[in-house]
């Protein structure tokens, strides 16, 4: 590194070709392997956690909220779909919002997705602690302490991660389509038990003023939004995976939309026949839907644990799904310089195994350390604090979704020009409904008590990240592709076609100038 360049406030560092060489990515995947990437990271989230909305809202209004939600994150997808064509980056959101609003909405777009899987994974990775070790209890009558299968589960599958982007994606695929044969077994077994009854999603007593398909009024609906994202929390991380896709300009669009609608009609089915076997009333406060509906359909405990099993099917997925989305976004951040830039080293295997290890420790530490502090005499400490950190992350990214869609609408009219391979079929109209729909969810998330708390811990993690970035982050910067696309308007910072550096080859022999840059 041998040139520092200050503008607006950052100061970029050269990196040079050596820089590079040692964060590197390879490619593998087409649509299909993004589409069980996708599908993976969000498919736990048919398995439980939407079911509390309804406790909320009644079934009717967790319907209309995941029909709203449903539809902001099909406009969202498609939005995000152009953007990822046109900038084929790791960074994803952050690459998004860095070449529409400068790096210091890049850091905060880009943070809030750290905020949102790190945390999520840690979370998920606490369920699936708790369902292995019911199962082990169930089969072996072994019992072991939850912090030790988190960091069992968390070796396996950094070990995993590391070991390549074709395993990763190979697995997240076959555990896509595993998870996905688990819902339909119950589907089927739904509708043909016998146990299905549509009375059973109206069985919750209206409050006063409620009704029989609203029984907690028009305001449950928004309050239920939270859970609805629940359904679809993560299918916007494909573009993380922008640099290792043969041709991300047609299969990531292609991809993401593809599991985006794979996870609507999962989303409506669950969302009908889960209840209409347990009751509306029942499901509510049901910490394993999935699992209870087939307890109510199949009801013998001899096959308790092979049903854990099935259940703990769709939590590993998500774990793997989110995992990769986690050590790809610190990557990018990371090699952008907004980061420690030790962080996005990748080594042989080119995967990036220090992000990954890096996310594990901070997100164990995160839940074990808020069920000691926050929770230590408490029951169940771990698991309240993982329940909190969840709110936390839903809260994460309904911020980074705004940002992406603010992004969208200003880089439609701040570069005209570029090259754009995918074009959004629903436009600007289509941004700004869900830009909208990202703000009304935002806004309303503190009027439900259990948010409340979750605004202050929000706010304090921003206002560190911030004054870290303020202090450190801004100083080091290098010039990453998703630096140099935003430096030079769109004209450099395509590696899958240019390489690595360009800018910076492009400035050191003297072709072009690029200081102040253009954005």
């Amino acid at each position: 590194m041998d040139k520092d360049m200050s503008v607006s406030g950052v100061k970029y560092t050269h990196a040079g070709a050596e820089y590079f060489e040692k964060r590197g990515l390879k490619r593998y995947a087409g649509a299909g392997a993004l589409w069980g990437l996708g599908v993976a990271a969000v498919i736990s989230g048919d398995f439980s956690g939407w079911n509390f909305g309804i406790g909320n809202a009644g079934w009717g209004g967790m319907l209309i909220a995941t029909l709203v939600i449903g539809l902001m994150y099909v406009l969202m997808i498609y939005s995000i779909a152009e953007m990822s064509a046109a900038m084929p980056h790791t960074g994803g959101a952050y690459s998004f919002a860095r070449s529409a609003m400068g790096p210091w909405g890049g850091f905060i777009t880009g943070f809030a997705e750290t905020v949102e899987y790190v945390i999520t994974t840690a979370v998920v990775g606490t369920f699936a602690a708790l369902y292995a070790d019911a199962i082990v209890a169930e089969l072996f009558g072994l019992s072991l302490p939850i912090w030790l299968w988190v960091v069992v589960i968390y070796v396996i599958f950094v070990a995993f991660n590391s070991a390549g982007a074709a395993a990763s994606f190979r697995f997240a695929f076959v555990i896509a389509i595993l998870s996905l044969g688990v819902l339909a077994i119950f589907f089927v077994a739904a509708l043909f038990s016998g146990k299905f009854s549509v009375d059973n999603l109206f069985d919750i007593v209206p409050e006063a003023g409620g009704s029989t398909f609203l029984p907690y009024g028009f305001l449950g609906i928004f309050l239920a939004f939270p859970f609805a994202i629940w359904f679809f929390l993560g299918i916007e991380e494909l573009p993380l995976a922008a640099e290792e896709t043969h041709d991300p300009a047609k299969d990531i669009p292609r991809g993401s939309i593809a599991g985006m609608f794979t996870l609507v009609v999962t989303a409506l089915l669950v969302l009908i026949l889960n209840p209409g076997v347990l009751g509306a009333a029942a499901i509510s406060e049901s910490g394993e839907p999935i699992l209870d509906g087939f307890r109510a359909i199949f009801p013998d405990s001899n096959i308790a644990a092979l049903l854990s099993l099935m259940a703990l099917t769709g939590l590993i997925a998500s774990f793997q799904g989110i995992m990769f989305a986690a050590g790809r976004n610190v990557y990018s951040l990371s090699r952008a310089g907004y980061y420690p830039k030790f962080l996005s080293l990748t080594g042989a295997r080119k995967t990036p195994y220090v992000a990954l290890i890096a996310s594990g420790i901070v997100g164990v530490g995160l839940v074990f350390g808020l069920g000691a502090l926050a929770y230590g005499g408490e029951e169940q400490p771990y698991v309240n604090a993982a329940n909190a950190l969840l709110l936390i992350a839903v809260f994460g990214a309904v911020i980074a979704y705004l940002l992406q869609m603010i992004a969208f609408l200003i880089l439609r009219r701040k570069l005209p020009n570029v090259s754009r391979p995918y074009r959004s079929p629903v436009g600007i109209i289509g941004a700004l409904i869900a830009g909208i729909i990202a703000l009304v969810t935002l806004i309303l998330m503190p009027f439900n008590s259990d948010y409340r708390a979750v605004v202050v811990w929000v706010a304090i993690v921003y206002v560190a990240g911030l004054l870290l970035f303020a202090l450190f982050g801004r100083k080091r910067l290098v010039l990453s592709p998703e630096e140099e696309y935003a430096v030079s308007g769109g004209a450099h910072g395509h590696p899958e076609t240019e390489g690595y550096d360009v800018v910076e080859t492009l400035e050191e022999s003297g072709t072009e100038e690029f200081f102040p840059p253009k954005d």
